[in-house]
């Protein structure tokens, strides 16, 4: 069974709630319908201005059946959801007025749904950049001071992480994370791997240096960042700095580290910077042909994913059932 069936599989046993906030993008909706559809989620809420809505579906022939149509700033939960973002954000200088401007905005309206437990998760992006998603997405869980992304990367070769699928962290949120944001990327990382894989991470601290082979302030913050860990998550199987080809393949492990415990079998691998994660899930999307799903966030106190806003329909479909995975 392939990668997006499994899931799907997974979902269906258990379906949940979610929030789509872009209704007026024509791919927003066509993945509606094929969530609704293929009964993979039990609620789906979709927010934008009604009419346009309603004229969207119906010059594409799109039926809104089943699917709910919110407008945001336009029910009874305005004022509620008004004074709960007043009230989480006025430490940093948001103003009662602030509050109720960006609570006509979709996705504001689509994290505080999520937050008050009238959706399961939200995904959004297709109109929407990262940053605006990150904003809206309220706190980090508890414990957490960072947010960063995952990709789960799917080979049709199973030989590689757990069963050809790998996370890939950081590849879309913190520029130059330092030792301290570093392990915590490479924490939610394993706590990513565990939710979408369903098995145990062994985490490698991606770098240029395997274990000493080259010395600079680079390979520095790397190692520290597996020293926090440790005190961290003492428990996780993790490694660093150690190269890519280490990470991944027994034999050029027991030559270049033989003494690690990945012994490359790694299926997480965490990217020293955000250059270097971007470029590297690229590099393997484009030019080996391995699909990669995501950015999907960690660290939030609540499910949320972000799409690209060239993503497809299918882009849609994926990251939705693997955000409303538990």
């Amino acid at each position: 069974m392939d990668f997006v069936r499994s899931i799907k599989e997974k979902v269906k046993s258990s379906p949940h709630s979610i929030v789509l906030p872009e209704g007026t993008d024509i791919r927003i909706l066509k993945a509606a319908r094929i969530l609704i559809d293929e009964d993979l989620v039990n609620t789906l809420t979709v927010l934008g201005n009604s009419r346009e809505i309603e004229t969207l579906s119906k010059e594409n022939h799109i039926s809104l059946e089943e699917i709910i149509l919110e407008q945001p700033g336009n029910n009874d939960y305005y004022e509620e959801y008004t004074g709960e973002y007043y009230n989480l954000r006025k430490h940093k200088g948001v103003t009662i007025d602030k509050a109720r401007e960006l609570m006509n905005h979709p996705v504001y309206w689509g994290a505080m749904m999520v937050r008050k437990g009238r959706a399961d998760s939200m995904v959004a992006g297709a109109m929407n950049s990262t940053a605006d998603v990150l904003r809206a997405s309220l706190k980090t869980a508890p414990g957490k001071k960072v947010a960063s992304s995952c990709f789960v990367m799917s080979h049709p070769d199973p030989s590689w992480g757990c069963n050809g699928q790998l996370i890939f962290s950081d590849c879309a949120i913190i520029p130059q994370p330092d030792a301290e944001q570093l392990s915590e990327i490479a924490i939610a990382a394993a706590d990513s791997c565990r939710r979408y894989l369903h098995t145990e991470p062994i985490v490698a601290l991606l770098s240029y240096s395997t274990k000493g082979s080259a010395h600079h302030p680079l390979v520095d913050k790397v190692r520290d960042a597996l020293a926090i860990i440790k005190q961290k998550a003492p428990d996780l199987l993790v490694d660093g700095e150690i190269q890519a080809d280490a990470a991944l393949i027994p034999e050029v492990a027991g030559f270049k580290a033989p003494e690690s415990p990945v012994r490359g079998k790694a299926n997480v691998l965490i990217f020293p910077d955000l250059s270097a994660g971007n470029i590297g899930y690229k590099l393997v999307q484009r030019l080996a042909g391995i699909m990669a799903y995501g950015p999907l966030l960690q660290g939030f106190a609540h499910p949320v994913s972000d799409l690209s806003r060239g993503c497809s329909v299918q882009d849609v479909v994926v990251t939705s059932i693997l955000t409303l995975l538990k």
